[in-house]
């Protein structure tokens, strides 16, 4: 039998090894363009990160106006990582769905017609403003503040040495109606809103 600490090591190695073949999925899903050697290491592993966690989540089928309807993906407070979202996400496609990068300022997050809102560290003091704003929306929220998840948004990542840690607040995903794959939830943190779970 394992010791305590061999245990740990060991189920350590082996979240370590998925969130790594998460990563190595995302890296090749998405083409570096010409122009990504301009953008910083950490741009590069935030855009990687929504793109794989846009084709392991399903919106209902209002969300979409008509079928090959564009993902949209608002930034707000971060206009650079527009442009490199822009730039990286160029040509591609989730089931026949192109992506629009759209940056947003002040409140037009509210009706902005997106699927998945990202929000910069930037807009922290706002951060209760907006997850109540969209509450009753089937928009993905994805944020890089601590506390996000825990605050009613869906998904909060941080980066560690090049390793992105993630929680998800899996009863303020299905209250968006949205569908998180099991594959992605089973190398998240899950928290509800007010209290960590894991």
């Amino acid at each position: 039998m394992l010791s305590l600490s061999k245990k740990l090591r060991s189920r350590r190695a082996a979240q370590v090894a998925l969130i790594a073949t998460l990563l190595i999925f995302a890296v090749e899903a998405v083409p570096q363009n010409t122009n990504s050697s301009e953008a910083a290491p950490e741009d590069l592993i935030k855009t990687d990160f929504i793109y794989n966690v846009a084709k392991l989540v399903e919106w209902p089928i209002a969300a979409f106006a008509q079928p090959g309807h564009h993902i949209v993906i608002g930034v707000l407070g971060q206009d650079s990582f527009a442009d490199i979202l822009g730039r990286e996400f160029e040509g591609k496609r989730i089931d026949s769905r192109p992506f629009l990068v759209k940056r947003l300022r002040n409140k037009e997050f509210r009706d902005c017609g997106c699927h998945i809102l990202f929000i910069a560290s930037a807009q922290n003091a706002r951060v209760d403003e907006i997850i109540q704003a969209l509450k009753h929306t089937s928009v993905l929220t994805i944020a890089e503040t601590r506390g996000f998840a825990k605050r009613g948004g869906i998904i909060n990542f941080t980066l560690e040495d090049a390793t992105v840690h993630f929680e998800v607040n899996a009863d303020a995903a299905r209250q968006a109606g949205l569908n998180i794959s099991s594959r992605l939830l089973s190398l998240a943190n899950i928290v509800q809103t007010g209290t960590s779970s894991r």
